[in-house]
């Protein structure tokens, strides 16, 4: 106990002590005692004061200062409060000229430099997540940003950490780069290229996250979850994921449908395939009887005046029971008509965008006519449902107008 005490009094000395026959002196004393004060002031700091503004935090309303408080932010910038008192309290201790000083200067200026880039880490994600909050961020995203500046970040740290250690100005390795450029470039090939990829995303806006995409090359089809800054992260339909150079998207082609969703109207494009041989001149009493379908109505009075006027005309003098003299109505153009009209009033179509019933080019499976609309709810399921509900109705109406679908 005695010795505890002479110990403890000859702090104030400039001899140090001796202890056991070992002589300490006074400079490591006072910086152990500086440590120690360093040390319990960190532990205070974030066992009692980190938990309590966490605590604080997450009885407010707003998610900014829970995010900081969340994102290790301030943990992380509480680890600096024991290197900057060690750092302030150094030169009052120790001689400035001694190379024991210099020696924990350059550890000190190294634990700055490591808990600078965890900070600087913690920053970046911090910024990331706040701006993840606003809807701005669905359509133009900074994660291949933040991740090529936490690749500078380190870079830089690394640089200044080996600078330390060696003893020599950041400058003279910084000046040495040129020769290891290759070599860089071949480590950070994907992220040099994933970085000006997600320039020229971001710029020309061509893909979000949630934007549903089609890469066949990498066989992607869904939604894509995440943009990083080598790697495009896409959700498949069957569940499946897909990573995909983000430099592929800029590379080569690849089918986004965000335009379809933001346009109102999701596209149907399907043919029914009818048997040559049913396709015929109407007679009058198909006429009549068709002209009874309220959508075919108009349609029927106009045709027949027009043939009427046209057929006095041209064919004055023919023989009319010829079918090769004049013009007549067809069963396939009025069942075309009548797809038209059902078309248009439609309450599941979109009548501002482009409508039409055309016939393509026979082929040794029948007469394709085909439906070209777009529906009004560009859902998936909404958008089949309306497509099956219409040609379910034209395929059973199909046999009222003399026709037969092709089938094998």
């Amino acid at each position: 106990m005695q010795q505890f005490v002479t110990s403890l009094t000859s702090l104030l000395s400039d001899n140090g002590v001796t202890i056991s026959g070992t002589h300490i002196p006074v400079y490591a004393l006072r910086l152990l005692i500086l440590v120690v004060v360093a040390v319990v002031i960190h532990t205070v700091a974030m066992n009692v004061i980190v938990p309590m503004l966490v605590a604080l935090s997450n009885k407010t309303r707003t998610k900014i200062d829970t995010i900081i408080l969340n994102k290790k932010l301030l943990r992380r910038a509480f680890h600096l409060l024991p290197v900057m008192i060690i750092s302030a309290g150094l030169p009052t201790i120790m001689d400035s000229e001694s190379d024991t000083y210099i020696l924990i200067l350059r550890l000190v200026s190294l634990s700055y430099t490591l808990i600078g880039l965890a900070v600087y880490d913690a920053l970046l994600s911090t910024v990331r997540d706040l701006y993840d909050t606003y809807g701005k961020s669905q359509k133009v995203s900074i994660n291949g940003a933040i991740q090529a500046l936490k690749v500078v970040g380190t870079l830089i740290a690394v640089i200044l950490a080996i600078s330390l250690l060696a003893g020599k100005s950041p400058i003279y390795f910084f000046s040495g780069l040129g020769a290891f450029t290759a070599i860089i470039m071949l480590i950070f090939k994907d992220a040099i290229l994933g970085l000006v990829a997600g320039v020229q995303l971001s710029a020309m806006d061509l893909v979000r996250k949630g934007d549903w995409i089609e890469i066949p090359k990498h066989g992607a089809d869904g939604n894509v979850e995440d943009i990083s800054l080598t790697t495009i992260k896409v959700r498949n339909w069957d569940r499946t994921v897909t990573a995909v150079p983000a430099y592929e998207l800029v590379s080569s082609s690849f089918k986004n449908w965000r335009a379809m969703f933001e346009g109102g109207g999701r596209r149907i494009k399907r043919s029914i395939r009818f048997s040559v041989n049913s396709i015929r001149f109407l007679n009058k009493e198909e006429f009549d009887r068709l002209r009874k379908i309220k959508l075919l109505n108009s349609y029927l009075d106009e045709k027949l005046t027009d043939i009427e006027c046209y057929n006095a005309e041209a064919f004055c003098n023919a023989d009319m029971s010829m079918l090769t003299n004049g013009r007549r109505l067809t069963n396939i153009g009025t069942f075309r008509a009548y797809c038209d009209a059902y078309l248009r009033n439609h309450p599941g179509i979109n009548q501002e965008l482009i409508i039409m019933v055309r016939q393509l080019g026979p082929t040794e499976f029948g007469l394709p006519l085909e439906l070209y609309a777009y529906t009004s709810d560009v859902r998936w399921i909404g958008h089949e449902n309306i497509q099956s509900d219409i040609f379910d109705h034209l395929l059973a109406i199909v046999p009222e107008f003399g026709l037969i679908v092709y089938q094998r």
